[in-house]
């Protein structure tokens, strides 16, 4: 395999409620790409289920397709001959968006004690793509892209009136709000030493953004709006925030944009495959009839007479 690859950490994995979780995106070849792994089994409850998910597969271009070599493997964190691999070459297009193994890894081998897999509760997974050749425009540059500044709009006008909120200036229609965040997180701001006032309100109005992006029903936002939140959210992070509370809930959110995504490109497959069955079912009645068509005129055929049978 090339040295294109993304290492993914799964922590807290024993403690895991989600039926799936997806790792952030990635670019490798141009292409935009996430993994998507079920803690407690896909189709099977005793294997992790492992998967390679193009992430924004419902966005591009109609008959777009990526010829696609990788290898996933789940890393044992004491002796890497022991990690678990499996490789895959194949098409991924709008039909088969995502490729992996539900049976990736024995659920009783990974949570094994000493056994590697599981280190300080955290998973280790690490993924090697080779972008083999790309029917469709590449999405993205695989340079970093430039964080997007988020603002926080008040109807156009100017704010002239804010009001302290732990620290914080806010406007009036933030207060309760910035209130309730603080009193379930009280220790948010704890580590963050930034003392310019200016910054601080741009602080806070950037995580009321990203709370605000994720109240949103699933269809008002898209994969890149999330891209561009988490990187909302490692600023945040970067700047001394306690927001692990909101990065989960994120992941959630994420995972259950491309849950539905997945569930739409399955539907449309669905309603192909019974429309071709409509067809099939249309053809064979038109069959059925010319053959009782048939039936009835030879049963309306007069009977032979003498001069017919000598």
């Amino acid at each position: 395999m090339g040295n294109d690859k993304f290492t993914w950490v799964i922590k807290n994995f024993s403690s895991l409620q989600s039926k799936a979780i997806v790792s952030d995106i990635f670019v490798i070849g141009g292409c935009k790409w996430c993994l998507m792994a079920y803690s407690k089994g896909h189709l099977d409850a005793n294997y992790l289920s492992l998967y390679l998910v193009v992430a924004d597969f419902q966005t591009l271009p109609c008959g777009w397709r990526r010829h696609t070599r990788f290898r996933l493997t789940v890393v044992n964190q004491l002796s890497d001959e022991h990690s678990q691999r499996r490789d895959a070459e194949l098409w991924l297009h709008q039909k088969l968006p995502r490729y992996g193994f539900q049976d990736m890894l024995l659920l009783t081998k990974l949570n094994a004690k000493e056994g590697g897999f599981l280190v300080n509760d955290e998973v280790k997974i690490v993924v090697e793509v080779d972008v083999l050749q790309v029917i469709g425009k590449l999405e993205v540059s695989e340079e970093s892209q430039p964080l997007k500044r988020i603002k926080l709009k008040h109807n156009g006008a100017s704010v002239k009136e804010s009001i302290d909120v732990n620290g914080f200036q806010v406007l009036p229609s933030q207060v309760e709000s910035v209130k309730r965040i603080f009193e379930r997180h009280p220790d948010m701001a704890s580590e963050f030493r930034a003392k310019n006032q200016h910054l601080r309100t741009s602080c806070i109005n950037l995580l009321l953004n990203i709370i605000e992006t994720l109240c949103q029903s699933l269809q008002d936002f898209s994969i890149d709006d999330l891209i561009q939140a988490k990187k909302a959210l490692t600023y945040l992070k970067d700047s001394g925030f306690k927001v692990d509370w909101l990065e989960r809930k994120l992941e959630e959110v994420k995972t259950q944009r491309i849950e539905e995504q997945l569930c739409k490109t399955r539907l449309q497959e669905l309603e192909e495959e019974l429309n071709v069955s409509k067809q099939k079912c249309s053809d064979i009645e038109a069959l059925l009839e010319k053959e009782k068509t048939k039936v009835l005129a030879a049963a309306r055929a007069p009977p032979l007479t003498l001069d017919d049978v000598v």
